[in-house]
């Protein structure tokens, strides 16, 4: 304890965060706005999939590079491993977290230079003018100057005109209730979606007892690339079906309550906890699992003088793990490193054979079976939901003024980012501890990271927390349904009576053209 560093590493790895997020927050935002402004109309959707599921992939790549460096033990190079007594699939074992750090920073460097390239402007193809307009833009730009921007390409706009123009524009965005009632879904979604996808990889590690190299594994070969097919999907349906800015909106409801109900059927596949001695098991009755408050401390163990915070589990004979082999009360050892064999371990008590091994005992029961279902369903709520996401974005794009987009493009994105990027695994965490049965200890004393979970409370937890924040923002939807039909409807009677006015404007122009061509006839006609 002595020669722990009091310096607050965390500290660190906050800040190289904060710095991470600045230099990352402006590219969705200001990229989707580039192209948006210079692509056709027709293929803005599919370009914005394009995008969504290029942002996707990455993760991919992420996960496994995760699962990768959680396989090298953390002070891999300082240790000799062959002292190691843990392996990865222990709750003890940390990965070598840095290194993706060190890897990921540079590609990240390297990644930022092509966007030096970027032209301020391009070629907009086809006239995008009102005569152009599709049926979603027609119903909301009521500033016939709209599709121009107020500060062109080739002008130079300082920081005072920009910053005056801020709060005006600000206020207009955000007397958009439809907007509004989007940003609150949007921020209530994705603390359900933050909090499930931070705290899936520990939902298998703890529910299907799967290492962290196996969770991240998982995830990154078969759950993201779900996800990144269903954007590229949903983009590619718009695009052929030539939904309106309703039938975005009722496309990304419909998917979203689609995998809302898939997700129920999680709740069934449930797992029974580990059998640990005087943790989900009592010492007297080693059969069923219960999760009342037991003691590790029983008579076989009595003259042992044990730790109850130490968490060094070992497998007894009889398929029962102990917390310790003092604990199972054994009294000698032979052999070393993950090869050590304890022996004369009295709570043991197999036929004569007395002895334990190193680690959890392997369990093997109906959550073999269950896993391969589990991420089935995991799979296709993934795509169904993610089948959304770029028509939800399109819809975003689509229910503000064209010059107030880039504005609201990045106070979502900061809402969203700060309302549930930063709180979301904060309180999933919180909530999800109160599940736990055995709390580690920390060398020089605290409490660590826990070991075991009450499954069946984590599951409801986890599960229903994420469910229970889908289903709010469902309720919410609803008023913002209602006010996006009715400013339709008010743009479309708008539109009709626009058209009648110039009708009338016109006719009265041809009897004006009319009455001064028969006047000049008249007058020649006198003249002879």
């Amino acid at each position: 304890c002595e020669g722990d560093s009091n310096l607050s590493m965390w500290i660190y790895v906050l800040l190289g965060n904060v710095l991470r997020g600045i230099g990352e927050t402006p590219v969705q935002p200001l990229g989707i706005s580039y192209i948006d402004d210079f692509a056709s109309d027709e293929n803005a959707a599919l370009y914005v999939g394009c995008v969504q599921t290029i942002s996707v992939i990455g993760p991919v790549f992420g996960y496994l590079l995760g699962s990768l460096c959680a396989k090298i033990y953390v002070d891999i190079g300082f240790v000799k491993m062959e002292t190691i007594t843990i392996t990865p699939s222990d709750a003890r074992w940390v990965g070598a977290w840095w290194l993706g750090y060190l890897i990921a920073g540079v590609i990240t460097l390297l990644s930022a230079i092509p966007f030096w390239f970027l032209p301020r402007s391009l070629h907009i193809p086809g006239a995008q003018g009102s005569e152009k307009c599709t049926p979603e833009q027609t119903s909301f730009i009521k500033d016939p100057h709209s599709g121009k921007h107020k500060y062109p390409a080739d002008q130079n706009t300082t920081f005072i005109e920009m910053a005056k123009d801020f709060i005006p524009s600000l206020r207009t965005l955000l007397g958009n209730p439809v907007y509004l009632i989007y940003l609150c879904v949007s921020i209530i979604q994705l603390n359900s979606l933050i909090g499930m996808v931070t705290y899936k990889p520990k939902y298998i590690e703890q529910h299907f007892r799967q290492s962290a190299s196996k969770a991240n594994f998982l995830m990154g070969v078969i759950n993201i690339p779900a996800v990144a097919l269903g954007m590229f999907s949903g983009g590619l349906l718009m695009k052929r079906l030539k939904l309106n800015i309703m039938g975005a909106a009722r496309f990304a409801f419909g998917t979203s309550l689609i995998g809302y109900i898939l997700s129920l059927f999680f709740f069934a596949m449930s797992c029974e906890n580990a059998k640990v001695a005087g943790v989900t098991l009592p010492y007297i009755s080693l059969d069923s699992i219960s999760y009342d408050k037991h003691s590790v401390f029983a008579a076989c163990n009595s003259d042992c003088f044990c730790s109850e915070s130490d968490w060094d589990p070992v497998c007894g004979e009889n398929g029962i793990t102990y917390v310790s082999p003092c604990l199972a009360g054994c009294a000698s050892s032979s052999g070393s490193g993950k090869n050590t064999v304890f022996s004369s371990c009295s709570c043991v008590g197999v036929a004569g054979n007395f002895t334990a091994s190193t680690g959890q005992c392997p369990e093997k029961d109906d959550c073999d079976r269950m896993f391969p279902y589990f991420l089935a369903l995991s799979v296709i709520t993934s795509f169904i939901i993610s089948l959304g996401g770029t028509p939800g974005y399109m819809f975003l794009i689509r229910c503000i003024k064209p010059q107030l987009k880039s504005l609201a493009l990045g106070f979502h994105a900061m809402a969203t980012r700060t309302l549930a990027g930063i709180p979301a695994p904060i309180y999933f965490g919180a909530i999800i501890d109160t599940t736990c049965l055995k709390w580690g200890q920390k060398r020089c004393g605290g409490l660590g990271a826990c070991r075991i979970y009450n499954t069946t409370a984590y599951r409801i937890a986890y599960l229903g927390l994420t469910l229970s924040l889908r289903s709010i923002s469902f309720i919410i939807c609803i008023p913002g349904f209602i006010l996006l039909s009715r400013q339709l409807r008010k743009e479309e009677r708008n539109a009709v009576h626009g058209a009648l006015a110039n009708g009338g404007t016109e006719l009265e122009a041809l009897r004006k053209e009319e009455f001064k061509f028969q006047a000049q006839v008249a007058t020649s006609r006198d003249s002879e």
